[in-house]
Formats: C-alpha cells, structure tokens, sequence
C-alpha cells in the first residue's frame, strides 16, 4: 500500500510540466507522427551504436522521458497501459531507440522509492532527468560514514550516452544477507566504454559504465533484495506519491518494458512486409502483385494475428498491473508474487509471438528483402533475436515458479 512517509511531511514544490494539459492520446499521436524520422534513422542508429543526436533531442522535446514520471516533478504520470503502448509505436519505427525510450523513460517507478529528499535533489527545479542502470556483474560497496564508497564497472547500460544519472546495483562489503543497494549517481562522475559489439540492437547503446573511488551518500542508496531483473525495493512505503502505480512490483514492469519493445518491432516488421506484398510482384506468371497470391495472403494474416495478440496482451498487462496496484492500496489485497509472475509470464508470451511473427514474416519475405545487408526486416530479426537472449525473458522457468504457487497452494 503506497503511504505518504513522514520525512514527507513538507512537500516539495512543484515542478511544472513542460505541456500541462498533454493526453495519453495526444502522446500516442505524438509517437505515431515520429515514425518517419525513426525508420530514417534506422541505419544511423545501428551503425553509430547509439541513438542519433536528432531523434534522442526529439524524445526529450516531446516528453517520452517524462511519461511515468510524477506529476509533482515536471512529469505526466501516465498509467502502464499507455506507456506500453507509446513504446510500441517507438519501436514500430526503430526497436534500438525504442529500447532505449522504453528503459530510461521507465526507471522514474523506482526512483520514486527512493528517499524524499533524493527526488527533490535530482528532480531540481526542471525535472529533467534521465536514468539508465544496470545490474550485473555487482559491484562491491563499502560503508563508510555517512554512505558508500564504490568502484565498480557495470556493462549492458543502455541509453547512457543520454543519462543525466545512473542506477548501478551493490553488495555491501562484509554483509552476508540477501540484501543489496541500488545506488544512485550523476552520470557526470561516471566514464562510458563501448564495449558494445553484437550482432544486434547495436544502437541501444548498451556500454560499460565505470565508477572510481566514488562516494555515494546514504539518501542515494536504496536496499533493494533479489537478483531478478528489477531488485525490489525492501521499503513498501513511497515516500511522496500517492498513485498506486509507484507502489507495485518493479520487476513485472521492467520486464514489461522489454516486451512492448518486440511487439511494437514485429508491428514495424509487418508495415514493411505489408508495404512488400503490395508492390512486388511475384517471379511466375501471371506476375501480378504478391498481395493476390493466396499462399502470401496465409502468411500476412498469420502474422497479423500473431502481432495482434501480442499487443492486446501488453495493454491489458499494463491495465492489469494498474488495477493490482489500485487493489492493494484501496482494499489491502497485496500485489504478491503470484501476480508478479502472471504479468512477467503474459510478457514473455508476448515476446514469443512477436518473435514468430517476424521469423515469419523474415523467412517468407524473399531473400533481397530480408537478409541482404542493411535491409530492415533483417536489422529488426537481429534485434529481437538478441532482445530474445536476455535471462529474464525465459519463461519456462517463470512457468515453474507460477505453477508450483498455484498448484502447492491448492494441494495445501
């Protein structure tokens, strides 16, 4: 249940919002009109192994940061249906930069955990801010008085080369528990090294960040336990807001987040194959367009109905997250594990279909199409296929852990 804590008592000032008034749908339509310059970018992206300076000054200027960001610090506190789908429509343009929107403009749920007083410290007076993180390999931290202090490399930050802070998780030295810390800096006081070289999602960024001999203060470290993707923070109360969204599970989230990248990638590799089937024609006569052979008509509609799913799926995951979290705070019914793994299964699955969609659509599109080298539809295979390898997105083990809860727990 999300609670006011007492260090809270004064409240900060408002930070304004850039656009008062700006809409889900406006958002949304905002996202769609950015397709263009995405799909442009496309080959920049990839190849500069970051997101191009115009399309990143793009997001910034319209928001994308900003939408599950507290109204209280310049943000829009849009719920998680509409940011599933505004990073659906990012990444039908370009699944890197869509990455990047996704995790960034996510992380400000769990820095809404942190202390009171770190958010306003941040936040400032502008609100402007963007924080990407990493998890492994842990870095060691060392109490000292008043904090930590830290030397550590964490590799796979996506999106640093934008940051304005950086999440990166600890052990404490000495501490034999389970517990860890998420620890909080300015990117100013970080170094970035590519060592970013894969096959794909390329432009995502994802270098080693380095911190040396720094000093972490004890308001910027937030004990969090679990090794799974988004460490939950160990404090349920929230320190300054009282939408039930900053109150839930981080890691169905996080991992939500990462989904809604695929969907919106297969749905961008649907356009393209679309746009195919409409205007080549086909090798044998009558050679005529290859929308009017039924064969192509059976694989564009299967796809279709696979990228269908899968993002009917991820709205009403991030609607189902709202409502868990609306129920534990109204009605006290908790947001246990059992619901955390059903959103991570039903985000996984999305992945899944996602990923036979575009294997579909890559395999049937016809070579030129598809693998010759710098065609889309083989950069968005790529991708997602290394998005795919990611230990979290495994869902045989989450299909496990779902079914001993509900089976054990029925069985007694």
């Amino acid at each position: 249940m999300a609670t006011i804590a007492s260090e809270a008592a004064v409240l900060p000032k408002s930070v304004p919002q850039p656009e008062p008034g700006l809409t889900p749908r406006r958002m949304l339509e905002r996202a769609r009109a950015l397709r263009p310059l995405l799909r442009a970018s496309q080959a920049e992206c990839e190849s500069g192994g970051r997101v191009p300076q115009a399309v990143a000054d793009a997001l910034v200027e319209g928001g994308f940061f900003r939408m599950v960001q507290p109204r209280m610090f310049g943000g829009y506190e849009f719920d998680l249906a509409t940011f599933y789908q505004v990073v659906m429509e990012i990444a039908r343009g370009c699944s890197e930069t869509g990455w990047v929107t996704s995790l960034v403009g996510g992380h400000p749920l769990l820095l809404s955990r942190y202390p009171a007083e770190t958010q306003m410290e941040i936040y400032g007076t502008h609100g402007e801010v963007r924080c990407p993180g990493a998890l492994t390999p842990l870095g060691t931290a060392t109490r000292v008085s008043g904090g930590y202090r830290i030397t550590h490399s964490w590799v796979s930050a996506s999106g640093c080369d934008l940051g304005t802070h950086f999440m990166g998780l600890a052990r404490v030295e000495g501490d034999e528990g389970e517990t860890l810390v998420q620890l909080l800096v300015d990117m100013a006081d970080c170094t970035i090294e590519d060592d970013w070289f894969v096959m794909g999602m390329r432009g995502t960024g994802s270098k080693r960040v380095t911190v040396t001999d720094l000093f972490v203060p004890d308001h910027r470290a937030l004990a969090v336990g679990g090794m799974a993707r988004g460490a939950e923070p160990l404090d349920v109360n929230v320190p300054l807001h009282d939408n039930p969204m900053y109150a839930g599970l981080i890691g169905p989230f996080l991992i939500g987040e990462t989904a809604a990248v695929a969907v919106g990638a297969a749905r961008g590799a649907l356009d393209i194959y679309e746009d195919l089937l409409v205007t080549k024609k086909s090798m044998v006569p009558p050679f005529r367009e290859r929308c009017h052979d039924p064969v192509a008509q059976q694989y564009y509609g299967e796809a279709l109905s696979l990228v269908l799913t899968a993002e009917a799926a991820m709205v009403k995951s991030g609607e189902d997250y709202m409502a868990f979290a609306q129920a534990a705070q109204d009605e006290g019914v908790p947001f246990d594990t059992a619901k955390g793994l059903q959103l991570t299964m039903i985000a996984q699955r999305c992945v899944e279909l996602s990923w036979q969609a575009i294997d579909l659509i890559y395999r049937t599109a016809g070579t030129t199409a598809s693998a010759k080298q710098g065609m889309p539809i083989g950069r968005i295979l790529r991708n997602i296929a290394v998005l795919r390898t990611h230990p979290v997105l495994q869902r045989e083990n989450t299909g496990i852990q779902l079914a001993k809860l509900k089976l054990l727990d029925r069985a007694g």
